[in-house]
């Protein structure tokens, strides 16, 4: 088998691992952002997410994958590897990017908050045109490397039967009793990914927020 041909064969992962690293982006950073605010807007929700955030994030991540994988089928609940992967890798996603996102804002002065009560601004829109801009400011770096960890973590699909950039990596080399250059070949393509999340981010920021630059 040439180069090119082990190339394309490990780039074949590439239609798994891209599909659960977009899956769990769409729904743990919205969802994470989510509760920083409702913990913010209602104090007894506070406990709750806290809790939540607490367990997600003091329990391993392979632990929550083969939870949710094993478990949710005994309950009359098919998710298969890839919603499996989904739900655990977003909602550990949901949990980092709420506390970057609450720490932006306990960050802010009180004023920003009690100066728009006083214009008599409503809610939503202090949240979505003061608010929620200046944190994505503060915090657009910190949310950036949680993305990038995201991405490394969809490596673990492959421990419950995902065909990822990893295990395709892992198959060739036992086909070919050689890890080596199988293995480059994933972290080339694994690298390469992060790099194009860094260059979204910066253009991102650029674009969004260019007043910080």
């Amino acid at each position: 088998m040439t180069l090119l041909d082990q190339i394309f064969f490990v780039g074949k992962g590439l239609g798994v691992t891209l599909p659960l690293f977009l899956g769990a982006l769409g729904l743990g950073a919205p969802l994470g952002i989510g509760l920083a605010i409702l913990r913010r807007i209602f104090k007894n929700f506070r406990f709750f997410v806290d809790g939540v955030i607490s367990i997600l994030r003091g329990t391993p991540v392979i632990l929550q994958l083969s939870f949710v994988y094993f478990t949710l089928p005994s309950l009359g609940i098919s998710v298969g590897f890839l919603g499996a992967g989904i739900i655990t890798l977003g909602m550990n996603t949901a949990a980092y990017t709420g506390e970057i996102f609450r720490s932006g804002i306990d960050a802010l002065p009180l004023g920003q908050f009690e100066a728009a009560e006083v214009l008599g601004i409503k809610a939503y829109n202090m949240w979505k045109d003061i608010i929620i801009p200046q944190v994505l400011r503060k915090v657009w770096s910190s949310l950036v490397n949680e993305f990038i960890a995201l991405l490394k973590e969809t490596a673990l699909i492959s421990t419950i039967g995902g065909t990822d950039i990893l295990k395709c990596a892992k198959h060739m080399g036992s086909m070919h009793f050689t890890y080596f250059t199988p293995l480059i070949i994933a972290g080339v393509y694994y690298y390469s990914i992060v790099l194009c999340i860094e260059y979204c981010g910066k253009y991102l920021e650029k674009r969004s927020f260019p007043w910080s630059t």
